[in-house]
């Protein structure tokens, strides 16, 4: 049988420890210092995986609606398939904003109750605002629902977006001379015709006007209800 090496006295005599913890007020200055850069570079990282989601957005609402309302043979469809792209991209958006309000949250904690105490002190200060911060890295959680995300998004951005979508589509339903095998003219349909216009392959136009109008309804009332204030979110005015 091959002998087993022992491990040397060296090897014996190393023991595995943690890193030493800052013990004076530099130390833990210095290391306040460096946690907060590496936090602002995460929060960044974020928003700018959140702004590239409202760029494509964006980009593909401006493209659709060239294409639709450039000639008169494209279908109203691809407005509505427009429609469909955005609430994807939005969905998208919504899930990554919740990981961006918790490292928001984390450097606005630091900047609030640490460094603005440090240029200004106050006597409002927080003896426990660390202790959240120190809850928040040992058991990561999201702080506000998909729903809330969802809700932000669309007053903040996507409103917008989905009023100039529904525009354009009503325009295209309306407009003889941008509808297939109508008169070029500037006049316009009436509401009836506009809603048979509406016609969605088989599904009937007041169907597809129905769902339309429900969709809108729900986008309307996410963009007007508001959770109430919470944590970081409720202090100042700058908020994305």
């Amino acid at each position: 049988m091959a002998a087993v090496e022992e491990p040397s006295v060296l090897e014996k005599n190393v023991e595995r420890r943690a890193p030493m913890l800052p013990i004076t007020s530099g130390e833990k200055a210095n290391m306040i210092i460096h946690y907060y850069r590496g936090e602002l570079g995460r929060m960044t990282s974020w928003r700018d995986r959140i702004d590239r989601t409202s760029n494509w957005a964006i980009t593909m609402v401006a493209a659709l609606l060239s294409i639709s309302l450039s000639t008169p043979t494209s279908h109203h469809g691809v407005v509505i398939f427009a429609m469909l792209l955005v609430s994807l991209l939005l969905l998208i958006e919504a899930r990554r904003y919740r990981f961006f309000d918790v490292y928001r949250a984390r450097v606005r904690k630091l900047e609030r109750h640490y460094f603005a105490q440090a240029l200004d002190p106050q006597a409002d200060l927080r003896p426990d605002w660390a202790a959240g911060i120190a809850g928040s890295l040992r058991n990561p959680r999201f702080i506000i629902s998909y729903r809330e995300a969802l809700f932000r998004r669309i007053r903040r951005n996507y409103v917008w977006m989905y009023l100039i979508l529904l525009f354009a589509w009503f325009l295209k339903i309306s407009t003889p001379k941008l509808l297939p095998d109508q008169p070029a003219t500037d006049g316009v349909f009436t509401v009836s015709e506009a809603v048979q216009n509406a016609a969605l392959g088989p599904l009937p136009g007041w169907s597809v006007t129905m769902v339309v109008a429900l969709f809108y309804g729900a986008i309307l009332y996410a963009a007007m209800h508001r959770e109430p204030d919470e944590g970081e979110f409720a202090h100042g005015e700058v908020h994305v």
